[in-house]
């Protein structure tokens, strides 16, 4: 075994790996670039060594720079983690020419699997089923566009060094196949350096269904069971589960079976993942294999209680897998929540700054639950535009579905964030959905759910309720907190009046505390849909997550403070809610509201990014819909389409300029 490991990788995942290794009694180095000189993977390692710039292609896909902290530091191994270097078949080739082992499979499996249209030959080969398309490289536009209308709409034109969803698009139509194809090679190229992509018909309302498999260098290959990965926004995995509510024993069985061929095949010895397409009829297809740890592993181990790093860094090591198939059990039921660093209210755009506020649900496993949060971030630390925006994987595991699911719920509403935008919220209403909680899954899920976007609705009449109450027991224990102030005037005693009122929109509702003893609250609300309610909380004005009952129901409450009241978050629903006396009521119905300024005739950057083109020029009519400007944030690019109808007055940005949020790039007439 190893003495030390270094950690070819930045962010949760080199947290994640450091964890294991330290557990291990190996000591560990991180690399990082001057973008994380303060971020935490670097404070857990035992040496940390700096490999350059900010740019991922001068620091962490740096070969040469890699392999010189490792003879800096004596590193006998390196695990890459995932992304960057850890399918490049060239890094492994390196670190074996130096004398050092790469945590991970040998080069020939990387070189065979990592090639999108290579994997599918071979999966061909094995006898694995493959999804029909295109599996030669595509030259052209004109060439893309004969070769989808061969196999038939609709098609997805994909990235071959592809992943994560990048360089990757479907086609419905011959226009979508040329815009499509010149943004995956783009995306391709800037992601992966390789801009080959590939075409083959995309299944209708398909599922994504993965199998971990772990092999080792003496010829044992098992599969680990499967995961569900079919919660996906723009291509990019968002809500992951293991098991699949897809699946029954016997597809299992075939599925692994047809995982472990694959791997046997090109003589797999580390972790990896064989990806599938399924129908909802159980019939499935073989999409890719990604030859290293997935993001999503940590539902696999809380279902098998195997720890997949210790067995990579064990295989790395020349031992032999201490498991068979047979030992092999799936128990309950565990579910993935990534944690984003983007805003779900204007169509999940990148969100960077400083994390005032990082305060996760806490880990526990209690009365079968388990709440872990793999994260590489901390409170006060930076979110940079360089690098994936994920802050955190935020996993559940319960006996079964429902109870893993409301378990996610309930840890989502611990999650409280400031000083960024982040998808909690849109985490939290998926978890309330019907059709999540029913397993009705498909990739489309996210579209035909959220078909105009991620937009801030009103609480039903009982939630309302019961946020009203939470907020008026909010502002009763904060007035009982200002009794408690030394030093203040002599005299008579401030009364505080048991009378509030409630300013919910256009809501007012009139509440009243009637009781208080110990930890209990009770309050009286008139009018429809009212009644006594019993609140029990010790919750201080110091936390961040107000949790309680409420009639003897749990419920937990994000607390914002605002003028006069607060922003309360609970389930994927946010409210303003406003506490008055009486009187105050009175004088805040008569206030006028203010009304922002019309900013449709200025084009906005909606995210901290970098221009990459801009599509128009002064004097130009636009159309609504039309593309105006591309700009690129955290390896993705986004394209900024025009409102409505209109002319170019002026343009204020041009390409390779870095934007600030919100700053302008052009106005119009």
């Amino acid at each position: 075994m190893f003495h030390k490991i270094l950690i070819a990788n930045r962010g949760e995942i080199a947290c994640r790996i450091i964890r294991t290794a330290r557990r291990m009694g190996l000591r560990t180095v991180a690399v990082y670039s001057e973008a994380d000189a303060r971020a935490l993977h670097v404070d857990m390692a035992d040496e940390a060594v700096a490999i350059g710039p900010a740019p991922s292609a001068q620091s962490y896909l740096a070969i040469d720079r890699i392999i010189e902290a490792c003879r800096r530091t004596g590193a006998e191994a390196v695990h890459p983690g995932y992304g960057f270097l850890a399918e490049r078949a060239a890094f492994a080739e390196a670190l074996a020419a130096a004398g050092i082992v790469f945590v991970g499979p040998k080069p020939a499996a990387i070189e065979a699997m990592g090639d999108k249209i290579e994997s599918k030959r071979a999966a061909a080969r094995a006898g694995v089923s493959i999804v029909p398309g295109h599996l030669g490289v595509i030259v052209d536009q004109d060439e893309a566009v004969r070769i989808a209308a061969d196999i038939g709409y609709p098609v997805m034109i994909k990235a071959s060094a592809g992943g994560g969803g990048k360089g990757m698009r479907i086609a419905h139509s011959a226009e979508e196949v040329r815009d499509g194809f010149a943004r995956a090679r783009s995306e391709a190229l800037s992601s992966f350096g390789d801009d080959r992509v590939f075409i083959e018909k995309f299944i209708v309302d398909p599922r994504h269904v993965e199998i971990q498999v772990l092999g080792d260098k003496h010829g044992n290959v098992i599969h680990l069971g499967e995961r569900e990965c079919s919660i996906q926004r723009r291509n990019q995995k968002v809500i992951e589960e293991a098991p699949s509510p897809l699946l029954d024993p016997e597809t299992r069985a075939r599925m692994g079976a047809e995982a472990v061929a694959l791997a046997k095949a090109v003589d797999y010895d580390s972790a990896g993942t064989v990806e599938f397409v399924a129908g909802q009829d159980r019939s499935f297809f073989f999409l890719e294999m990604n030859t290293r740890l997935q993001v999503e592993h940590p539902v696999t181990e809380l279902v098998t209680g195997i720890d997949l790093v210790e067995q990579m860094i064990r295989v790395a090591a020349g031992e032999r897998l201490s498991l068979t198939q047979a030992d092999v059990t799936l128990t309950g039921w565990a579910v993935e929540s990534r944690i984003y660093a983007e805003d779900p209210y204007r169509n999940f755009l990148p969100s960077t700054g400083r994390l005032t506020r990082y305060r996760p649900p806490p880990a526990e496993s209690k009365s079968g639950i388990t709440v872990r949060n793999d994260t590489g971030v901390y409170e006060g630390g930076e979110i940079s535009i360089y690098y994936d925006p994920m802050i955190a994987k935020l996993c559940t595991h319960a006996p079964d579905r429902p109870a893993a699911i409301c378990a996610m719920a309930d840890a989502l509403d611990d999650f409280f964030i400031d000083g960024i935008r982040h998808n909690v919220p849109f985490l939290a209403r998926i978890m309330e959905n019907e059709r999540w909680r029913s397993g009705a899954l498909s990739t489309g899920f996210i579209r035909e759910e959220f078909p105009d976007g991620f937009e801030a609705v009103a609480p039903d009449p009982k939630l309302r309720d019961r946020l009203a109450s939470v907020a008026v027991v909010l502002d009763h224990v904060e007035n009982q907190r200002k009794r408690r102030i030394t030093g203040q005037m002599s005299g008579q005693p401030v009364r505080f009046s048991t009378c509030r009122v409630v300013a919910l929109g256009d809501e007012w509702l009139p509440i009243d505390i009637v009781g208080e003893s110990d930890r209990l609250i009770r309050i009286v609300q008139h009018g429809e849909g009212g009644g006594e309610r019993a609140v029990e909380t010790d919750w201080s004005p110091a936390e961040p997550v107000f949790e309680g009952r409420i009639d003897g129901r749990p419920v937990r409450v994000q607390v914002r403070r605002v003028l006069n009241g607060y922003r309360l978050s609970h389930r994927g629903v946010e409210i303003v809610a406003r506490v008055y006396t009486g009187r105050e009521a009175e004088l805040a119905r008569l206030m006028p509201e203010r009304v922002l300024s019309d900013a449709a005739r200025r084009l906005l950057c909606p995210m901290p990014g970098l221009i990459v083109s801009i599509a128009v020029e002064v004097g130009q009519e636009v159309k609504a819909g039309e593309p105006l400007a591309i700009v690129e944030a955290m390896k993705m690019e986004n394209v900024l389409r025009a409102e409505r109808d209109g002319k170019v007055k002026a343009i204020h940005a041009r390409k390779g300029d870095s934007l600030a949020v919100d700053a302008v790039i052009m106005e119009f007439e």
